[in-house]
């Protein structure tokens, strides 16, 4: 049913393939429970993100709010859970600082047209593409630079003036602050941390993120402990919703946000057909990519018009709304409504929360978020793999995110190119593969070509043809064990060709596919330039038959 759905409509969101299915109490049940468990982690984690972020905490939770809801009721996943990301911490903290909270909303609402466009155009395929050591790189790299950003509200530090983004200049700025640490802050951020890493121990199915503010939260009130709060630092969070408004927008400010946007579009893409491919490995079901990226652009765009920031799938809430039994995107569309309904209730108690228990959340995501069995088996799975692995998080911790996966990427475009290259194999026969019965020299050369003849082949494809004798009268190139021909490879078998047809030499391409076929006949390689036949035996017979070869019964093998 879902593929006759998705080839009538294939930008219809999930929400309403699954009703067609059937929908009932016990569904509804299943994902009202699912979705307040995932409300109870998102509550903390959002206000978390949102404060590192560079911004108010109630930012996050307009973020999860509106956005979350919107991905799970447009998306092409049943079980996506969008949200503010950790990923998204670092530049939306730069934005932030290079262009103001306007800009930042400027930058993601654009971020959010451009995701919808790529949805259209249908390019979310080619997002999957990205390499697994650039991910695995730039996520460690992430992660590494939002533990750098929680120092400051897990020490209590006091920094003579604003914290710095990029790391080299952040950390010579948080070791002059160490004498300002507050021992009540790092005792309180030590008890939190200990706290969460046990009750994942002992208690993994307690909502350990919530329990441990929560006990803060009442811990700080009850003794009055010289901390930062929410309520200190932002004044606490507003019991509504803003009223939509859309950012100060000119040419010039455009121009300027368009490089975070772009990355904002970008990482977002990633992260959130990550986060689907994630819940399809857990359910055995298939996502909609396009779909799924046309939902985050209008997330996106919404959640900027009520002042929320980045929104993108949620690998860690996802993964938390599969395994709470959620049955339909309507688990996460209840999500969303649980959080509304927490800021309209409670948002008076929000001020309580320390920061540095906000800070110890961060720490444990941050431990969480880098892959390290897969980090350190890329480092010893080959040097290529490691060499893009280390480039992508140098970059990430040094440069810029968009800058190392652009670079990740190409540096794992030419590692894949070159693997190919080397796949890529010409056999030729013996020295008389096929010998006139009469011991005459032979008059027919043969090679068998296997792997992808593309570009980064054609060089040593080229080298191993261009072996034609004079005594040679016909050339046989067979092409059966060939998966791929580009234009390039096309181009230098017409080349060959006519530079066997100069030398008086006929060409025989041999058992190619009719699609490889069609690939060659576009670029010129046709009749009477070569001739195709179905295999290496019924070119030489075609050969014969036209006077190209000798009489004689052939014998021999071609070698492999």
């Amino acid at each position: 049913m879902d593929r006759t759905y998705q080839e009538r409509a294939p930008f219809l969101p999930k929400l309403v393939t699954t009703l067609a299915e059937g929908y009932g109490r016990p569904q509804l049940k299943a994902d009202l429970l699912a979705g307040l468990t995932v409300a109870i982690v998102a509550l903390p984690l959002s206000m978390a993100i949102a404060i590192a972020s560079g911004v108010a905490p109630e930012r996050g939770l307009y973020t999860a709010i509106i956005g979350g809801f919107l991905v799970s009721a447009l998306g092409g996943s049943r079980f996506q859970i969008g949200g503010p990301a950790g990923a998204f911490i670092v530049l939306v903290a730069a934005t932030v600082t290079a262009h103001g909270l306007e800009g930042m909303l400027l930058a993601t609402l654009l971020s959010g047209v451009m995701l919808a466009a790529a949805g259209l155009l249908r390019l979310g395929t080619f997002v999957k593409f990205i390499p697994y050591p650039v991910t695995v790189g730039f996520t460690a790299g992430i992660a590494a630079l939002i533990f750098a950003s929680q120092i400051v509200p897990l020490l209590g530090l006091h920094l003579a003036g604003a914290e710095p983004g990029p790391l080299v200049e952040k950390l010579p700025a948080l070791w002059a602050a160490l004498p300002s640490v507050n021992l009540a802050t790092v005792a309180l951020s030590l008890a939190c941390i200990v706290a969460l890493v046990a009750l994942k121990l002992a208690r993994p199915q307690w909502p350990r993120m919530l329990v441990v503010v929560a006990v803060a939260a009442v811990a700080v009130w009850a003794t009055g402990l010289d901390v930062a709060t929410i309520g200190s630092a932002f004044g606490g969070i507003p019991d509504g919703l803003p009223v939509p408004s859309l950012p100060p927008v000119s040419i010039t400010k455009v121009i300027d946000v368009l490089p975070a946007a772009f990355a904002f579009a970008l990482l977002g893409s990633i992260e959130s057909l990550l986060s689907a491919v994630v819940a399809d490995g857990m359910t055995g079901r298939r996502h909609r990519s396009n779909t799924e990226l046309v939902a985050q652009g209008i997330a996106n765009v919404a959640s900027a018009l009520c002042g929320g920031i980045c929104v993108t799938g949620t690998i860690a809430r996802t993964a938390t709304n599969v395994r709470a039994g959620a049955y339909s995107p309507i688990a996460g569309m209840s999500h969303s409504v649980f959080l509304l309904i927490f800021i309209l209730v409670a948002a008076p108690l929000a001020a309580y929360v320390p920061l540095a228990a906000l800070a110890a959340v961060l720490a444990l995501v941050c431990y969480d978020m880098v892959e390290k069995p897969a980090f350190a088996a890329l480092l010893r799975s080959s040097w290529g793999d490691a060499t893009v692995l280390l480039v992508t998080l140098g970059l990430t911790l040094f440069r810029d995110l968009s800058e190392a996966i652009v670079v990740g990427f190409s540096l794992g475009a030419v590692l894949f190119i070159h693997r190919m290259s080397k796949s890529v194999e010409v056999e030729k026969g013996p020295h008389d593969p096929y010998r006139l019965e009469d011991g005459a020299d032979p008059e027919a050369v043969i090679f068998r070509v296997t792997g992808a003849m593309f570009f980064g082949a054609v060089s040593a494809v080229g080298a191993a043809l261009d072996r034609i004798d004079d005594h040679h009268r016909i050339l046989i190139v067979d092409l059966a064990g060939v998966t791929l021909v580009d234009s390039s490879a096309a181009n230098m078998l017409e080349g060959l060709a006519h530079k066997a047809k100069r030398r008086g030499v006929s060409v025989y391409l041999t058992g190619a596919r009719q699609d490889l076929r069609r690939e060659l006949l576009t670029h010129g390689l046709r009749r009477p330039l070569v001739r195709y036949a179905e295999s290496i035996e019924a070119g030489l017979a075609t050969a014969r038959r036209r006077g190209e070869l000798g009489p004689g019964k052939f014998t021999g093998a071609v070698a492999g």
